[in-house]
């Protein structure tokens, strides 16, 4: 299996402060299980054989970072981080580019705090998008019933959930493919939420690979608590 699987270049978008969390430092320095949710968010990859390399983006002004083990790890390479997601991403692209990387090497960037992507999912995404003009992403089927509301928060419509997925990471693309996207749409400042929304706005369809409902973003604190109670089950 691993053989076929392409070998691919990580991103990891990690300046953000994540004020959600009301916690005392950025959610992705958080504990859980033991280690940080960045800690666990970068093992997957750093577990990985196909792995060429990884790239963090942090705050210019990130006090743990250095704190931490991995910050040790050769393969990975650590950037300044922008003010938005899309400018974090793109100076990991930038970076790469002047490493020499290649614009047909595969990228997948993560969210910082997604971390329990299982070596699974990240298989089935490798496999599943070695051979693809595009790229894609994972992502869920929407399983709930969906409104659509105005703005005093009152039902416009129910909207046919078999048309909806629900956007994961990691997401992966060619390294030339997206740097263009990205840069191209903070020129033309739209509105980029994902890698793939960048992609989709540049005229190209991702593909969408169904994983597990579990690789969950840490957005709140219930979150984390849901998180840790799933992992204590686990032994």
């Amino acid at each position: 299996m691993i053989e076929r699987l392409p070998a691919f270049w990580a991103v990891i978008p990690a300046a953000g402060v994540g004020a959600r969390m009301a916690a005392d430092r950025p959610k992705q320095y958080l504990q859980l299980g033991g280690r940080t949710i960045l800690e666990h968010s970068l093992g997957c990859f750093l577990d990985h054989p196909c792995l060429k390399g990884l790239v963090v983006s942090l705050a210019v002004d990130d006090p743990f970072w250095p704190t931490l083990a991995c910050a040790h790890d050769s393969r990975i390479q650590r950037v300044d981080g922008g003010q938005e997601r899309s400018g974090s991403v793109l100076n990991a692209l930038l970076h790469l580019h002047a490493q020499g990387a290649a614009d047909e090497d595969w990228v997948l960037v993560h969210d910082a705090a997604r971390p329990n992507l299982t070596r699974d999912d990240l298989d089935k995404l490798l496999g599943e998008l070695a051979d693809d003009p595009v790229g894609g992403l994972l992502a869920v089927p929407a399983r709930d019933t969906l409104k659509r509301v105005d703005k005093h928060g009152r039902v416009v419509e129910t909207v046919d959930r078999s048309l909806i997925w629900q956007a994961y990471t990691p997401q992966m693309f060619r390294l030339g493919a997206l740097h263009r996207a990205l840069a191209d749409s903070l020129v033309a400042d739209v509105l980029i939420t994902d890698e793939a929304s960048a992609v989709e706005w540049s005229g190209q369809a991702p593909r969408l690979i169904e994983g597990r409902s579990d690789n969950i973003k840490v957005t709140r604190p219930e979150d984390l608590e849901w998180l840790r109670q799933r992992w204590a089950n686990r032994r």
